[in-house]
């Protein structure tokens, strides 16, 4: 996620960054905030949960500039963050209340912040998220770990909450992730050179057909317009 958001973080790098919904531990919240102050220092987090005993435990790991409150959906921190992530935190909710839920943490983000919200499987392998500045979503992203891949059109299964019961016939997003697959299988030739190849070419055919977002997309990631594959 860093690697997006650097200029934004240039021009403010003292800025609060909230992980929401941190879960069971503090191990989200505190690789994030290591991995961006390896570049950033000077930048704030805290990590949100709605349970009180989690939010406990996870105070006893506090940092330097890391800390930990009660919260959710309200963001109820001092001062407006300039990035929220909210992974794996919507899955349980309907999906009618997803944009009240999106509404409630746009209003909350700085004048150019950004909001994060998407899903993850647990170790990482696949994770699909929705990024929306404080008025509307912009971006649909899909992460892949590329050793191993069979067909990225898999990744519906983690798709964010407001597309998950989307991906049927009809549907932009379904076309998409038909189109994704399609494309990943007709560059198999690419597999003697390796699956960070083979997904270049995958991504480099799409730009043909969909508005794909940035000329470099880092290995295993691929970013699209919004308005490509939002429900009508």
């Amino acid at each position: 996620m860093l690697w997006r958001y650097q200029e934004l973080l240039r021009n403010n790098p003292t800025a609060l960054v909230v992980d929401l919904g941190f879960g069971a531990t503090s191990v989200t919240t505190l690789e994030m905030a290591a991995r961006f102050h390896e570049l950033f220092p000077s930048l704030r987090f805290t990590g949100l949960e709605i349970d009180p005993e989690r939010v406990k435990l996870a105070a006893t790991t506090s940092l330097p500039k890391v800390n930990f409150q009660l919260g959710g959906f309200e963001v109820p921190t001092p001062e407006k963050p300039l990035l929220v992530r909210a992974f794996n935190v919507l899955r349980q909710y309907d999906e009618p209340e997803v944009r009240k839920h999106w509404a409630t943490m746009q209003g909350r983000l700085a004048a150019d912040g950004r909001l994060i919200e998407g899903t993850c499987d647990e170790i990482g392998r696949r994770a699909t998220w929705i990024e929306l500045d404080t008025r509307a979503p912009l971006t649909l992203s899909l992460g892949f770990r590329l050793q191993g891949l069979d067909d990225p059109a898999e990744v519906a299964e983690r798709l964010p909450k407001i597309l998950i019961h989307r991906n049927t016939p009809g549907n932009h997003i379904h076309t998409f992730l038909q189109e994704l697959s399609k494309a990943w299988n007709s560059h198999s030739g690419y597999r003697v050179f390796g699956p960070n190849q083979r997904w270049r070419a995958t991504v480099n055919s799409l730009r043909e057909t969909w508005p794909i977002v940035n000329k470099n997309h880092r290995d295993g990631e691929l970013t699209v317009e919004w308005g490509a594959v939002a429900p009508d």
